[in-house]
């Protein structure tokens, strides 16, 4: 199993603060676009996809695929692994992978997201393995 660590803080500002809100009740939440129907991720108020400012908060389920991943071992304190992960909603995003064996870590295999606490008292996402 991984060792727990605290993680870096996230910055948080005005147009990610409903997302770092979201998270300290243990709820993932994306951007919507309502001009071309896109999700996007990381949280921003103008739209990646087209441009558009008509976004608005939707839950996330949480679940998701690993796309591609690598474990840290050399040169850390505690080794750690992180992975792009393709959720449901169509997206990726890059994140950490824990409560698992990092041995054990295989491309398509399905995680869930799951919250722990930061440095600073945030809650962030992270994904570990289902089953």
């Amino acid at each position: 199993m991984s060792e727990p660590h605290r993680l870096p803080s996230p910055i948080v500002n005005a147009e990610n603060q409903a997302f770092w809100q979201a998270a300290q009740e243990d709820k993932l939440i994306l951007k919507l676009c309502h001009a071309c129907k896109q999700v996007h991720y990381y949280p921003r108020t103008i739209c990646p996809h087209c441009g558009s400012n008509d976004t608005t908060w939707v839950s996330s389920e949480g679940l998701g695929e690993i796309y591609s991943f690598t474990v840290m071992r050399r040169g850390v304190e505690f080794p750690f692994a992180m992975a792009y992960v393709l959720l449901k909603e169509g997206i990726s995003l890059l994140t950490h992978l824990t409560n698992c064996d990092f041995n054990e870590i295989r491309i398509g295999q399905k995680v869930k997201v799951v919250f722990q606490v930061t440095q600073d008292g945030q809650n962030t996402h992270l994904f570990e393995p289902l089953n």
